[in-house]
């Protein structure tokens, strides 16, 4: 098994300190996007792991920076998932970052400084407490590439929303933007531009660092075994199901979309 990450062992996230608050940027070089590749999808995993065992810090503050948070899934990586065994491989990692954040003791904010897609819009939901710019946009665009929404989509979307907003917005990819996400509780308060939203971000990090530890981590982990308890179930699902669909003909025909600039024509194959 390998060794657990540290701080330093990390190449497209940063670590701060602010006080009693951990502040972890994803800012992937050359990449303004931020967008998931192997090595993000791996780092991601290896946060929350490194989250689990942090003892100094009394919040958590998860940011983006000023053009995403991260916009999605990288499109040259993807064509990795039609190689025999990788796409079950990368499913266990990604039950790892869902169901480690959800047992990260500390309180989790997240700032969508930028367009947070995907999986990273699952991680903004499933953060305790998230800000959003007005610059940025919140979606999950998985079925445009004709897979299923398996990054933990078919958890955050409905626990925040309900199960028919849910579905309007999985079902279409559609992006939010942060009146609507703050106007249907996705989020909890919205910011005018990225810098903004740090700020805001920080100051409910801050504040929930000053509340009484015990009292603030023990009513997180009371809420999120529910969360965990009711949504084990369809998590487990739809990251089978998406790992199905990754060997489609639909999501090649997607992928090729893509490559040609040019609108895909699905046919349920």
């Amino acid at each position: 098994m390998p060794a657990p990450m540290r701080e330093e062992d990390f190449e497209y996230l940063r670590f701060e300190r602010d006080g009693d608050v951990l502040v972890v940027t994803v800012d992937k070089p050359d990449d303004d996007l931020n967008k998931v590749d192997a090595q993000m999808h791996h780092e991601l995993a290896g946060l929350f792991k490194l989250l689990r065992e942090e003892r100094e810090a009394r919040a958590v503050l998860l940011a983006g920076t000023e053009r995403a948070f991260t916009a999605g899934g990288d499109f040259g990586w993807f064509p990795q998932f039609s190689e025999p065994g990788y796409a079950a491989e990368i499913r266990l990692d990604g039950k790892s970052i869902v169901w480690n954040m959800l047992d990260v003791h500390l309180p989790v904010v997240c700032a969508v400084t930028g367009h947070a897609m995907g999986l990273g819009a699952s991680i903004a939901l499933l953060a305790d407490i998230t800000v959003m710019s007005e610059t940025a946009r919140l979606g999950d665009p998985h079925v445009k590439v004709g897979i299923v929404a398996g990054d933990g989509g078919t958890v955050a979307w409905p626990l925040a929303v309900g199960p028919q907003l849910a579905k309007r917005y999985l079902l279409t990819g559609d992006p939010v933007t942060a009146a609507d996400a703050e106007r249907m509780g996705l989020i909890v308060e919205s910011a005018p531009d990225p810098e903004a939203c740090v700020a805001a971000g920080l100051a409910w990090a801050k504040r929930l660092a000053a509340g009484a530890p015990q009292a603030v981590q023990f009513t997180k982990q009371a809420v999120n075994a529910w969360i965990k308890q009711t949504c084990g179930p369809a998590f487990d699902l739809s990251t089978a199901l998406e790992t199905v669909t990754f060997a489609s003909e639909d999501f090649h025909e997607a992928l090729a979309a893509l490559a040609e600039k040019r609108e895909p024509r699905f046919t349920g194959k």
